[in-house]
């Protein structure tokens, strides 16, 4: 009975935010469509070429894709280019960037998508073409590319919940009071988010008490930190019982975390992905609680690197999907040597 309920929140909570996304899609910030792409790595003649699409270019969790990337080009020995979006909802210039390396000769794109259904028919051109079409980060509601690198999204997204609950009851909260969480999201195209989401929603429908609820107006900052840090005093001002948010990306993260400080609400626990010094901040001090699920995002994209050229060489892929695996961060295991090897990485 609990599993029931739980899909039905995850799909009623997911059509709630479908449709406050409706409805802010007029007021979606301006911005420039991706840039060219620029060479990562010194250009060769007689080298394979490796097109990287990244979601945001104005992002830390982006900028380690990009560092894995560089890092992969040099090690072994090929050409990468790279470009990426302004915002992540912007689905329409990845579209263009594989157009774009398909005429430039690629032997190999490597893509982030922005949105897992409208990208699908591109990611099939690609991939029809017979260049290589590794996926990084994020799924495509397709079967037309080799290999994809990601974290297990739905198991994330319940060991963030699982951190939550722990959190607040190291904080002090009692079962029996009235407690509320707040989330906030990126965006919603993409099947990444999706997973975490339900799966926060899913562990958190069995095991939190009665009491203890999530917020069904979930906010939706379109990958842009100035609108995340408005959304999240949206819920400061209007749920005077809340004492927790969930972040399910480095953006909504990163602004949870920077307004929750600029508010000095220490009453509230933070949960959140990825490492910026926002989330670091708190996460270090001792009047703040907070956690953040890390990701292998440099693993993914350096591993990428290597298993194109594996494919183009002709080496077979014996499954299509690779779990980079997670290590959650808080400030009980800052000195653990998975975390801080981690962190290392994900300070680019």
């Amino acid at each position: 009975m609990k599993k029931f309920i739980s899909a039905a929140i995850c799909t009623v909570m997911l059509f709630c935010m479908a449709g406050c996304e409706q409805k802010k899609s007029e007021t979606v910030p301006e911005f420039e469509p991706a840039p060219e792409f620029s060479p990562l790595t010194e250009i060769k003649e007689g080298r394979k070429n490796i097109y990287l699409i990244i979601k945001n270019l104005n992002s830390d969790y982006w900028d380690v894709v990009v560092d894995g990337a560089k890092a992969g080009g040099e090690d072994f020995d090929c050409n990468v280019y790279y470009s990426g979006c302004n915002l992540e909802s912007d689905w329409e210039s990845q579209s263009r960037l594989m157009d774009e390396a398909i005429a430039a000769g690629a032997d190999a794109v490597l893509l982030a998508p922005n949105d897992s259904v409208k990208l699908s028919a591109e990611i099939e051109k690609v991939y029809s073409k017979g260049i290589k079409m590794v996926l990084v980060d994020t799924i495509a509601i397709t079967d037309s590319y080799d290999v994809c690198f990601m974290t297990d999204n739905l198991m994330a997204g319940q060991l963030a919940s699982a951190e939550m609950l722990a959190q607040l009851h190291e904080k002090g909260y009692s079962e029996d009071e009235t407690v509320q969480v707040g989330v906030q999201v990126c965006a919603t195209a993409t099947q990444t988010i999706n997973e975490r989401l339900a799966g926060f929603l899913q562990f958190w429908s069995n095991y939190a008490p009665d009491n203890w609820t999530v917020i069904s107006d979930i906010k939706f900052n379109e990958g842009d930190i100035d609108r995340g840090c408005q959304c999240t005093k949206d819920l400061l001002n209007n749920y005077p019982d809340i004492k927790g948010v969930f972040g399910s990306d480095n953006v909504s993260t990163t602004a949870l975390a920077a307004t929750i400080k600029e508010k000095e609400r220490s009453d509230i626990v933070v949960v959140g992905f990825d490492h910026s010094p926002e989330i670091s901040e708190l996460i270090n001090s001792e009047e703040y609680t907070a956690s953040s699920v890390l990701q292998k995002q440099y693993n993914m994209s350096y591993d990428g690197v290597k298993t194109a050229l594996d494919l183009i060489d002709g080496k077979q892929m014996e499954q299509k999907f690779v779990d980079t695996g997670i290590t959650v961060v808080n400030s009980n295991n800052l000195n653990d040597p998975e975390v801080r090897k981690t962190l290392d990485h994900n300070r680019g």
